[in-house]
């Protein structure tokens, strides 16, 4: 059985990343409050692994979830690209008109704005989570309270769901990532074909620098399918840049790491993994 550390309660968005990641396997969500928790957890609890979301595709990157793995010393094994559909939800015999107040994590507020906008009478506040939303309505028994999550989140909680796909943009995924011990992560990885990277490095403050670490990955065929600029604090206007390959030779781009390291500084490879599967 797996131990999956993820930010929020079953029901959550993280929990149904890692159950279709896992798929067919038995899984153990450990529940945290926050990222850093999940780090922390995993650093007391070596076989513990994670499942952090990195990106949306419409809220954009999430950058502290960057410096947190990066800075872990964890590996990445793998990511779940997961198609997130958002639904009001209430306590059973609610009707929608009755709802004077919304609450949810803000990135699903600002994904529901349009639906919102129908309701412009009730108060929307912002929670922690989005899971954590209905079941705080539940446990408190709150009438007249509605909360945005995922339908599954209504299903385990006793809800009722009002109103279904009420995110504004239907092609709406959030990327999420499989972390673990770096020791681990061989053994994890033993039967995995590797076609995806994730590092991280600086580069020398002169003119032309990063340009010249593209034009290398570009001769080795690298695609990059991301690129993420971060700065690096106590470094004034020195920046780390994190980048995303996708490639179908595995030693070509072990040729192309091997050409650019002496390029770079702070150069580290995040994790080397399958493109994940992407929900429908």
């Amino acid at each position: 059985m797996k131990r999956v550390a993820i930010q929020g309660i079953a029901g959550s968005y993280h929990d149904i990343a890692t159950r279709n990641y896992f798929e067919g396997e038995e899984v153990e969500i450990v529940p945290c409050n926050t990222f850093r928790e999940v780090i922390a957890a995993m650093k007391k609890e070596p076989n513990l692994l994670g499942m952090m979301a990195i990106e949306n595709t419409i809220a954009g990157s999430l950058l502290q979830n960057h410096e947190l793995i990066r800075e872990s010393g964890f590996t990445i094994i793998g990511e779940y690209k997961l198609r997130i559909t958002h639904s009001l939800v209430a306590l059973p015999g609610t009707n929608i008109h009755d709802i004077k107040e919304i609450n949810s994590h803000p990135i699903a507020l600002m994904q529901c704005t349009e639906f919102l906008d129908t309701l412009p009478n009730v108060k929307v506040v912002e929670k922690g989570d989005t899971a954590m939303s209905a079941r705080w309505i539940a446990q408190n028994k709150l009438e007249g309270h509605a909360a945005i999550c995922g339908k599954q989140a209504a299903g385990i909680y006793g809800m009722e769901v009002l109103a279904e796909g009420i995110e504004t943009n239907k092609r709406n995924f959030t990327r999420f990532l499989a972390i673990s011990d770096r020791w681990n992560a061989d053994d994890l990885l033993r039967d995995t074909y590797k076609n995806k990277a994730s590092i991280v490095f600086a580069v020398p403050h002169t003119a032309g620098s990063l340009s010249k670490v593209l034009s290398v990955l570009s001769f080795y065929d690298m695609n990059l399918s991301k690129i993420q600029s971060l700065p690096i604090i106590g470094r004034e206007w020195e920046y780390l840049f994190y980048i995303n390959l996708c490639f179908t030779d595995y030693t070509r781009y072990k040729q192309a790491m091997d050409a650019i390291i002496p390029l770079t500084k702070d150069f580290k490879i995040l994790g080397e993994y399958a493109e994940g599967k992407q929900s429908v």
